[in-house]
């Protein structure tokens, strides 16, 4: 199989931009937006797939291309809540693969949003590792297979922070030194999560007095954010106008193989362990190609080669075999298990997700 070399920050600009087109952005180079036409939605050699930013480059979509004859193009999306409102708006019926998160597989079930997989037409669900065969959040993996799984954690310069983070305190504790120069996620339920653990609470509190705490912490901070953002803070931090920023495993790992100053860590107080996953929308066009994308990310080599490249944590017990050892023991990729103690799944919170929601207008208006 051809090597998927290419890095997560430079492979869009050294990519031919036949697959999924390339447009310039203020944060870069990202893929573009490229939404099925009419006639291309009952195409049987076309996938469109709806996915996080990263989660695949070129060489990999083209690599799908010569195994299957049909032409893979990805859009991206930044948050789960972004990707719903898409769906529900009517997109389910441009994508045949959606990435959602664990918590919005159940979400989009409880909607009636997803196609239950016929398992005989998938292979490789075997390599699966035995906690993500049977998920809470999908019991039996009858909507959805695991793609990646992480943390989500703090990044920081540890050349020009006299102290290194331990807990999400730390933001509060040093905010004066951090000012302007820190950012949070753009993630209502991954920040006031983060503050929720801060103070000894479950990231799914439903306790009415503990979310307003969080908002209330999450004032005081405020004004020493330099922004909300889950993607744009990696240039900014490797620029050197970020001293710490909240992020994702696998997007911390991105930044760290660029500069060696750049260090993760797990606050320990707890944080969310989340699997993103492949599901099949109900009304997908091309489920025979959704299939196809399922069954090709489960392959051991397509698996391990992934994790190696575009830096996130596997589920696949055999492709971990084919991992490098200083790969398969990174600690900021898998982490040890008395790590993962505190860490929490987001969980769908229904009614009360408006709660969070309210807060979050509050806190990003205020």
């Amino acid at each position: 199989m051809k090597s998927l070399v290419l890095k997560r920050r430079n492979f869009l600009k050294t990519a031919v931009a036949a697959t999924s087109g390339l447009v310039l952005s203020s944060c870069g180079w990202t893929l573009a937006q490229v939404r099925p036409s009419t006639t291309d939605k009952g195409n049987p050699n076309k996938l469109y797939i709806y996915t996080w930013s990263g989660y695949t480059n070129n060489e990999l979509l083209n690599k799908f291309t010569e195994t299957t004859g049909v032409q893979a193009i990805a859009n991206v999306f930044d948050s789960n809540e972004a990707m719903l409102a898409k769906i529900q708006a009517g997109g389910g019926a441009d994508y045949s693969i959606i990435y959602p998160s664990d918590y919005m597989v159940r979400q989009m079930l409880e909607l009636g949003l997803l196609r239950e997989l016929d398992r005989d037409r998938l292979s490789g669900l075997n390599n699966l590792m035995p906690q993500f065969k049977n998920p809470e959040y999908d019991p039996g993996n009858r909507h959805s297979v695991p793609i990646s799984w992480g943390t989500t954690g703090l990044v920081y310069n540890s050349k020009k922070l006299a102290k290194a983070p331990e807990d999400w305190d730390y933001l509060w504790q040093n905010q004066q030194i951090l000012a302007k120069r820190m950012t949070l996620m753009d993630d209502v339920r991954e920040v006031m999560g983060a503050t929720l653990r801060s103070l000894g609470y479950s990231y799914n509190s439903t306790n009415p007095q503990e979310v307003k705490q969080a908002y209330e912490k999450l004032k005081v901070l405020k004004p020493a954010i330099a922004s909300f953002t889950t993607d744009a803070w990696k240039e900014q931090i490797l620029a050197g106008d970020l001293l710490i920023a909240m992020g994702y495993s696998s997007d911390a790992m991105e930044v760290m193989e660029e500069k060696s100053d750049l260090k993760y860590v797990i606050p320990r107080s707890g944080t969310s362990l989340w699997t993103d996953t492949m599901v099949i929308p109900k009304n997908a066009p091309n489920p025979d190609a959704a299939y196809a994308w399922i069954s090709f990310m489960l392959e051991p080599s397509v698996a391990a080669l992934v994790t190696e490249t575009l830096n996130f944590a596997t589920p696949n017990n055999t492709a971990m075999k084919q991992l490098p050892e200083k790969v398969a023991k990174n600690p900021t990729l898998f982490p040890l298990e008395s790590v993962l103690t505190k860490a929490e799944r987001i969980e769908p919170l229904g009614k009360f997700s408006e709660v969070y929601d309210n807060y979050w207008t509050q806190l990003r208006s205020s």
